[in-house]
């Protein structure tokens, strides 16, 4: 996808449009969401950043020691803290904590839908234009590096796969989009999959 002003506002009016929000339950036999009052609130950006013309999407790989989710990939971002404002507050700073990027550089252009994950988050997608490229730096507790995935790629429903594993004694499927060597699954996958189903 091309990075024009045209795109910026397509993208822009594609992200007013109401939708319903998606959740880790999606794919796994119409399991109901968790009760509101039971999931917590958190904010990631989805970074769009150019690059010899094309948007890319910034992502992270979590460092492999951690507690929740090692490993895998991630949009930048955490749970809403006390003094964050809102979602949107939680997403730019936990960006800025874990890849370095400043938040004056940050354009918001809209939101997806809520994302309700197994780890009881309510999740606000925060799709973002990043206006200038910036030194990358992981944080090393939490960030074993930063890598860009062409938005094309993200926006082809031919490059998403439907995929299952054992969780909790239970059979569980969930969207993959493989990039290179990276495995981009659940949560993560599933926020990509409505961003292109927005787009498309």
């Amino acid at each position: 996808m091309r990075a024009d002003d045209a795109t910026f506002d397509r993208i822009r009016a594609a992200l007013a449009v109401e939708g319903e929000g998606s959740s880790d339950f999606d794919l796994n036999g119409g399991q109901s969401m968790m009760p509101p009052a039971k999931l917590r609130p958190a904010g990631v950006l989805v970074p769009l950043i150019e690059r010899d013309g094309a948007l890319w999407v910034v992502l992270t790989k979590r460092t492999s020691h951690l507690k929740h989710h090692p490993g895998q990939i991630a949009f930048p971002g955490g749970k809403q803290e006390d003094t964050d404002a809102d979602a949107t507050a939680a997403a730019l700073r936990e960006a800025e904590e874990e890849i370095g990027l400043p938040q004056d550089q940050v354009e918001v252009l809209g939101y997806l839908p809520r994302h309700e994950t197994v780890s009881v988050f309510s999740v606000t997608p925060v799709v973002a234009r990043i206006r200038d490229d910036f030194r990358r730096i992981p944080e090393p507790g939490e960030v074993e590096e930063v890598f860009d995935v062409p938005l094309s790629h993200l926006l082809d429903p031919a490059n998403y796969s439907v995929e299952g594993r054992r969780w909790r004694g239970q059979r569980r499927q969930y969207f993959t989009v493989p990039w290179g060597p990276y495995y981009i699954w659940g949560a993560t996958a599933r926020i990509c999959r409505v961003l292109a189903d927005r787009l498309a």
